[in-house]
Order: C-alpha cells, then sequence, then structure tokens
C-alpha cells in the first residue's frame, strides 16, 4: 500500500509552510502530497491559507517525484472549465503527477463567506455530476466538446494544447455515499478516495464498487482504491498521550483514525492494506512539525 501525506490547507498554510513540507514529503519517500482545497475552517479562528492552484504550480515546478493533487476542489469554487485547464497545466509542467480530485462542496461558512452558492444537497450533486464530465471530457476529447447541461454548456470546445498525458491527469472522486458518489466514481472515476472510514466499512464499500464496475462494463482494476484518514502519531507512549489530549483512542480508531506509536500504527496500515485500500493519504494537522513527519516516515519505512 502507498502511504501519502495529506494536509488541510486553510489551517495555516503559508509559503514557508508549504515549501517545507513539500520538500519533506519528497525527500522522505512518501508517495505524494495531497492537500484541501478551502478559504477557510466550518468555524473561527480564520487562518492563512494558500490558494490551492497556485500551490500546485509551485509544486509542480519544485518537486520531481511526489504525486499531489487537492482532495478536493469543489465545482462550486470553480467553473469546471477552469479546473480542467489548470489541470492539464500543472500536470504537464509536473511531468505528469498529478491526481485531479474533484468535489461538490460542502462546507456552508465559507461558501457564504466569499459569495459562493453551494446549493442544496440535491441540486449541488446534479451540478457536480454535470462538472465530472465536462472536466473528463475536455481532458479526454480530441476534438471539439459540446455539451448542453442544465448548469454548464459547451459549444465545440476545445482546450489546447492537448494534454501531454493521453487523457490527461487521472480523475480522482472523493465520498462514501453509495447512493450518489459510488454510481459517479463507477461511470466516470480513475481512483475513488473513501474519507474517515474503518477497514470493514471501506470493504464493504469495496465490494459495492466493484458490483458497480461490472454493471458498467468496467473492470475492477480501471480504478484505484485509495483513503483519506486522520492521523494521531507518538514516537512514544507518552507523546500519544499529549497529542490524544484526552480523547479516545478506540473511539478515533472506531471512525478510521490511525492512532499510535510505531509499532501500531504499521499494524493498522496492514489491515486497511488488507480491506482494500491501494493509496492510503495520512491527515497530518501539524504543519510545522517536520521532525514528527520524520520519526513517521521512519515507522512505515516509506524511505
Amino acid at each position: 500500500m502507498e502511504i501519502g501525506i495529506m494536509i488541510e490547507g486553510q489551517n495555516g498554510l503559508n509559503w514557508p509552510r508549504w515549501q517545507r513540507i513539500a520538500r519533506a514529503v519528497e525527500d522522505l519517500g512518501f508517495v505524494g502530497l495531497w492537500r484541501s482545497d478551502h478559504f477557510t475552517n466550518p468555524s473561527p479562528p480564520d487562518k492563512d491559507s494558500l490558494e490551492l492552484w497556485v500551490s500546485l504550480t509551485w509544486l509542480a515546478a519544485h518537486t520531481r517525484r511526489i504525486l499531489f493533487g487537492p482532495l478536493v476542489t469543489p465545482f462550486s469554487f470553480r467553473h469546471p472549465v477552469w479546473t480542467a485547464r489548470m489541470a492539464k497545466d500543472v500536470d504537464d509542467l509536473s511531468g505528469g503527477r498529478l491526481v485531479l480530485g474533484v468535489g461538490a462542496g460542502w462546507q456552508e461558512r465559507e461558501h457564504r463567506m466569499f459569495g459562493f452558492a453551494l446549493l442544496p444537497v440535491a441540486d449541488r450533486f446534479a451540478r457536480f455530476a454535470e462538472g465530472v464530465q465536462v472536466v473528463r471530457q475536455l481532458l479526454r476529447s480530441d476534438t471539439p466538446v459540446t455539451f448542453h447541461g442544465r448548469f454548464y454548456r459547451l459549444e465545440e470546445a476545445v482546450l489546447l494544447p492537448r494534454p501531454q498525458r493521453p487523457g490527461g491527469p487521472p480523475l480522482l472522486i472523493g465520498g462514501n455515499g453509495e447512493r450518489r458518489t459510488l454510481p459517479l466514481v463507477a461511470r466516470f472515476a480513475d481512483e475513488w478516495n473513501a474519507v474517515y472510514i474503518p477497514p470493514a466499512r471501506f470493504a464493504a464499500l469495496n465490494r459495492r464498487l466493484d458490483a458497480l464496475l461490472a454493471a458498467e462494463g468496467r473492470r475492477r482494476e480501471d480504478v484505484r482504491r485509495s483513503l483519506m484518514t486522520g492521523l494521531v502519531f507518538g514516537r512514544t507512549d507518552q507523546e500519544l498521550r499529549e497529542r490524544l489530549r484526552g480523547r479516545d483512542p478506540d473511539t478515533l480508531r472506531a471512525r478510521g483514525v490511525i492512532v499510535g506509536t510505531p509499532a501500531t500504527v504499521t499494524e493498522q496500515l496492514r489491515v486497511f492494506a488488507e480491506a482494500g485500500v491501494q493509496r492510503i493519504m495520512l491527515q497530518w494537522l501539524d504543519l510545522d512539525d517536520l521532525d514528527g513527519l520524520e520519526a513517521l516516515a521512519r515507522a512505515v519505512e516509506v524511505g
């Protein structure tokens, strides 16, 4: 199982922190670095937050090995044409290392603050389904695209230059929903990214996705299976207790959070791999704790 790092870009991210983390993730041997696409958190205080695509452009030009991308970039912020156009160019700049994670949007506060229309849930997912199709067609069709939807309309549209990677970057759809998300994954995605679920639940959704893929005439290996989940890591039992801050580790593990010292973290990762997780993105919340990140890399032997 591949092991990457995920950070919350709205949680104090600025240029010095982003540059240090990106270089550390590359040097330490993690497979990749992913980040959220938010203006701010659901509740105050508001903190520094680098714009997603600007930060990914820097990363594309200043790293050589790691995969990277958004978990996830919502169409509620950007028209899918812009998402597709930026994604293909950033992917080309990186030499083909972007994983394009897209989402519907969810956080009410930031949409209200900055004037974006989040929409009721049913409309939001209808817009998302159209956006996925627009992005996919613009990246994968070498002939002009015409699309007439409820939310988006294209007339003989083509993005030039064409992506250097045939079809552009792989398309990731994130979420745990069986009714809306997994059917979209089965129809359109190259990677499914589950969020904060325990191994047994991941395995059940994984089987459901297999069935949906078969119904679409696709192979199970056509879609990579990944998971983004929380991490509470301590190099010693004492450090772990301090990082837990009174939270019950078993309760956290029941939600899919990985909790422990090196030996117990390694065992929990093994269980997720057995459940079908091919790539895991571990949420690293302390943006200044590079020593801890190095200790994690040694513990899980990514280097």
